[in-house]
């Protein structure tokens, strides 16, 4: 029988999920006035950047866009922080703002009582109780890896990228990575710079833009030129320079989607890859290009196009997936697939005070937009209900 669960009434909102989404809506909700609880399954807050990202991840996009609402990086964080820097800043944080979530609590199960207007969140040990459910658990909450053919038989190391560290242990290996956006293009970067050679799997196509375009960052200056232009004519500006810059990355394996890279955002939240100097080993022949896997064999892989290779470690940088859909019953804000159904920039909100941080596909900049939307929200429902009670009293 299972044991009954400690119910502990919370008089503000419950935000699931003690990474940047949560913390900067309890932060937004406290510059506000408005208590809340933050609950984590893991045993720190920003799980996700301290213990399961590699060495050398920087962010990609310039501070100023990574920011959390109300407080800046140091003014010596350099413009593209590293990942020891940014966590450093999500601890100084959450100690400015006093948010202190509850460690070690993973929700089970989160329903809403149409009877009694509240919303029960449960976990092993505790059942809470409140009026306003955020979910703030993030897109990236379960690590992905494809169920290929073969791959329970290769005989050398096999792992998600959230378990990778640094190149060290792979010098003179033949690495394969599988998987081209962001993490997968800097992961075989690091692998060759550690005397390993790696091999990146591109699968389909995909945008490559530099990070960086006349000595600019390129996020910035695509924000810029969308308050301007039409979005199409952003997109054929991009794609031009990038050419200009990296050349055409077509022949190195690299083919472009016939549309450009912001209109495929918009249209699939496929993100353009930034380029921190692999197209440039790439080129040297130093990283090799392959195409999709066929399946894999006991020393390696065999390819789409017939080819075969041999492999001593292979990496999955495949991404993540929501796990929102397995204790959430709402049915409403999220599909089965742990996604809102509404789309940008309206993702936010649900029904019976339900609410949703960090799931625009939009990074670090939509989180912050979230959160001041969700806290600004309850706190026009949590005024008229101390207003309501002021006058009752």
């Amino acid at each position: 029988m299972d044991r009954e669960l400690k119910r502990v009434w919370v008089p503000g909102p419950v935000i699931v999920g003690a990474g940047p989404a949560g913390l900067a809506t309890a932060a937004c909700l406290k510059k506000r006035g408005v208590p809340c609880l933050v609950i984590e399954r893991e045993t720190c807050i920003a799980s996700l950047w301290k213990m399961k990202t590699y060495d050398r991840l920087r962010l990609h996009l310039p501070k100023k866009f990574c920011e959390l609402p109300y407080m800046k990086f140091a003014p010596e964080t350099p413009a593209y922080p590293r990942k020891q820097e940014y966590i450093l800043y999500l601890d100084a944080y959450a100690k400015h703002f006093s948010i202190e979530p509850i460690l070690g609590v993973e929700v089970r199960l989160a329903k809403y009582d149409s009877t009694m207007g509240f919303w029960h969140v449960q976990s092993n040990e505790f059942e809470f109780v409140c009026q306003w459910l955020i979910v703030a658990a993030g897109e990236n909450a379960e690590s992905v890896i494809p169920d290929i053919p073969g791959i329970s038989y290769f005989g050398g190391r096999v792992f998600h990228s959230s378990l990778y560290g640094n190149g060290a242990d792979y010098k003179g290996e033949d690495v394969l990575v599988v998987g081209c956006g962001n993490s997968g293009m800097e992961i075989s970067l690091d692998l060759c710079n550690s005397g390993a050679q790696a091999s990146i799997v591109v699968r389909n196509k995909l945008h490559v833009l530099p990070r960086e375009m006349f000595g600019i960052s390129t996020f910035g200056l695509s924000m810029w030129l969308l308050k301007r232009l039409p979005l199409r004519l952003v997109d054929r500006f991009l794609v031009l320079c990038s050419w200009l810059i990296l050349g055409d990355t077509g022949w190195l394996g690299f083919k472009r989607p016939e549309i450009g890279p912001f209109e495929l955002k918009d249209s699939t939240g496929k993100t353009p890859v930034l380029d921190v100097g692999t197209i440039a080993k790439v080129k040297a022949g130093q990283i090799k290009v392959v195409p999709g896997i066929q399946k894999f064999t006991t020393t390696g892989a065999e390819f789409s196009d017939g080819t075969k290779s041999k492999f001593d470690s292979i990496i999955f940088a495949t991404g993540y997936r929501s796990n929102v859909a397995s204790w959430l019953k709402d049915g409403e804000l999220f599909d089965q697939e742990g996604h809102p159904k509404t789309p940008f920039p309206d993702s936010w909100k649900g029904k019976h005070g339900l609410y949703s941080v960090g799931f625009t596909g939009r990074g670090l900049l939509g989180i912050s937009m979230d959160a001041q939307k969700v806290a600004e929200d309850i706190l026009q429902q949590w005024s008229s209900e101390t207003k309501h009670l002021r006058m009752e009293l």
